[in-house]
């Protein structure tokens, strides 16, 4: 069967619209009907019912669209393989983190894990964190890495290190305020963290009830925020590392208790990790053998850094 056929039957079934799948696949509408009347004619059955300008699955069509992109999936995965083979790679390693974790301490490890491993093909996609589990569980990667732990049955969790949540500010706004006037003038950015943030906010608010809060669920959006002087936020430490060393963030000394920020690894259960994801494994609990994230120079420090940020408790 040519997959072209599959691949154009795929893309109208999800646009329910043979004009827009044409779009997405440059073909010519004309050829996107041939190919799905091509197609049906092969299986002997309708795939589309037509409805005015729209189309929509047959129950034929609705139980072979799985069928359909399990083909292409296992086409492009042997592709893959192949193409990695003939690279000279001998196995794969497949990881999914959430966004934080990618653009922090992940680019480190990988650089280790790449050298001492060369012939390993590393692949990495993105998710927020309380979906890694499930793409670790479907098989779609052998390790996750989130911010939160896996609700999924068949993966397990386990905290891989912990940091502390600190106050950060850009320089400009951070001079000669304390934490509490900080957070009353400015605006706080508040749900980048998918855990601690309920509880924070009541902490905060007890000292300083003139609250005005900003939600953005992304770290990098968040930094990117802080920089600009567009108000303060509680992050890891972790995520801001780069950012306190370079300057172009600082940290707050409060005297409340703030949490740990952890991260975690999850891991198929019971199936077993093939060597290249063990392996990963390994290195990831020898970087952290006492549970601990990347740490802070001591020349990254705020001003009064003497005061530190209150005694931790963890609050994941």
């Amino acid at each position: 069967m040519d997959l072209r056929l599959l691949h154009t039957f795929i893309a109208a079934a999800e646009l329910e619209n043979f004009h827009q799948a044409a779009e997405r696949l440059y073909l010519a509408q004309p050829t996107v009907t041939a190919h799905i009347r091509q197609l049906e004619q092969i299986l002997g059955f309708q795939l589309f019912d037509r409805v005015g300008k729209r189309v929509k699955l047959t129950a034929a069509g609705r139980q072979f669209l799985p069928h359909a992109r399990r083909v292409l999936a296992a086409y492009d995965e042997a592709i893959n393989e192949m193409t990695a083979w003939w690279q000279g790679y001998d196995t794969r390693l497949q990881l999914v983190t959430s966004p934080l974790v990618a653009t922090s301490v992940l680019p480190g490890l990988l650089k280790r894990f790449t050298q001492e491993h060369p012939h390993v093909e590393v692949v990495i996609t993105t998710e927020v964190s309380p979906a890694v589990g499930q793409v670790v569980a479907s098989g779609a990667a052998h390790v996750g890495l989130a911010r939160s732990p896996s609700s999924h049955p068949d993966t397990s969790s386990t905290v891989l290190y912990t940091d502390p949540v600190v106050l950060v500010a850009s320089p400009a706004n951070a001079t000669g305020a304390s934490w509490v006037d900080l957070v009353g003038r400015h605006l706080l950015l508040t749900g980048n963290h998918p855990i601690y943030w309920d509880a924070l906010l009541m902490a905060v608010s007890e000292r300083q009830p003139h609250l005005r809060t900003l939600a953005v669920d992304r770290v990098d959006i968040t930094k990117r925020l802080l920089e600009e002087g567009l108000g303060v936020s509680f992050l890891p430490l972790s995520s801001v590392v780069r950012e306190l060393a370079e300057g172009r963030l600082v940290t707050v000394p409060v005297d409340i208790d703030l949490p740990l920020s952890a991260t975690y690894l999850i891991l198929p259960q019971p199936r077993q990790l093939p060597e290249a994801a063990r392996l990963f494994v390994e290195l990831l609990q020898q970087s952290f053998p006492d549970g601990k994230g990347p740490g802070l120079p001591p020349s990254a420090r705020g001003a009064d850094s003497s005061e530190g940020s209150g005694e931790d408790r963890n609050g994941t």
